[in-house]
């Protein structure tokens, strides 16, 4: 009996030096991130994140797509670091001047105004990383989608990647094989990219990003028939063969504002406004199952959606003793 109490007593007693951990397994890094990590270090952080972003929806409906695009175009860069954030200064060359961010990312106010209310609150504590993946969440539960616990703990990177920037995040005339490899390349398959890019359900594009689609997709001075012809006149008045280049248009023309499953209705009647967009119902059979599904199940898009922004913002993070946690958003702290 004493034997078997001593037992109990060891039991309880590791029970108690590793407690349950509801942690996410981040790709491509030995470090666990999880939800509750300013509990006690910066208990207003979510809360602070959160009012910063309402407020800035109010003033500007297009900021919610803009923050989410931010975390994405960060997390295929090196991981989910906040490399996008910092300015060109001694060795580094910013990712803001990459062909996928240059005069189209946007959003870099906001999260120095968030960094600044949280340096206020608990100095040196929140990382960047982490207000880009709060941001992101808090975006879409604004505009309508879905929640999600956010796994956090990253830390903010010293570096930049400009070829990174260029090479890696997915353009809107990419195959979708290309596609498809540079998910994989993050460790995300199929199933992430068409829930992902159903966060184009919100958000605008330029006309340079589908101009070809209009005038000439395949080089031979046709348009693309996969493009609804009326739909494509209508493009056209906007979005002329030159000039008009920062024309914007709605990715999701029939609830621009609203994060719901249009964007995969859209497709089904081919007036996904990006070749990326259409080939995900034209191009691949299980994707375009995946895009029936959602179509018709709003609810399985947004179960999966949450489930892939978890995986997304677990790319390769930094965490425990690697990068910093900045104190500006914009700049490593060695530049102070």
């Amino acid at each position: 009996m004493a034997k078997s109490l001593n037992i109990l007593i060891v039991a309880i007693s590791l029970v108690a030096l590793f407690p349950l951990c509801l942690c996410s397994k981040a790709y491509g890094t030995s470090g666990y991130l999880f939800p509750q990590f300013y509990d006690h270090s910066c208990p207003q952080a979510q809360e602070i994140v959160q009012s910063i972003v309402a407020k800035a929806f109010a003033h500007d409906p297009r900021m919610p797509a803009s923050l989410l695009r931010l975390h994405f175009h960060d997390c295929f860069v090196k991981g989910c670091d906040a490399s996008i954030l910092l300015d060109s200064s001694g060795t580094i060359i910013s990712e803001k001047r990459s062909n996928p961010n240059r005069n189209s990312a946007r959003g870099f106010e906001l999260i120095e105004e968030i960094k600044h209310a949280l340096e206020q609150e608990c100095p040196e504590t929140v990382s960047c990383a982490d207000i880009l993946a709060l941001a992101a969440r808090d975006s879409t539960v604004i505009t309508g989608g879905p929640s999600w616990e956010v796994p956090l703990g990253r830390r903010d990177s010293r570096g930049a990647s400009l070829s990174g920037s260029n090479n890696d995040i997915p353009a809107p005339n990419n195959t979708f094989q290309t596609i498809l490899t540079k998910f994989k390349r993050q460790g995300l398959d199929l199933v992430d990219l068409v829930s992902l890019s159903g966060s184009h359900t919100i958000g605008n594009s330029r006309c340079t990003s589908f101009r070809q689609r209009l005038y000439n997709q395949s080089g031979n001075g046709k348009p693309d028939l996969t493009l609804n012809q009326y739909y494509a006149s209508v493009l056209r008045q906007q979005c002329p063969r030159s000039g008009g280049d920062q024309n914007l248009f709605f990715l999701d023309f029939a609830t621009p504002f609203k994060f719901d499953n249009h964007y995969f209705k859209n497709l089904i009647i081919y007036k996904g406004l990006l070749s990326s967009d259409e080939i995900l119902f034209t191009k691949n059979r299980e994707s375009k199952e995946l895009v029936k599904l959602y179509a018709e199940n709003q609810e399985a898009f947004f179960e999966q959606f949450a489930k892939s922004m978890v995986k997304m913002g677990n790319i390769s993070p930094l965490t425990g003793a690697k990068g910093e946690i900045r104190r500006i958003c914009r700049r490593v702290n060695h530049a102070y």
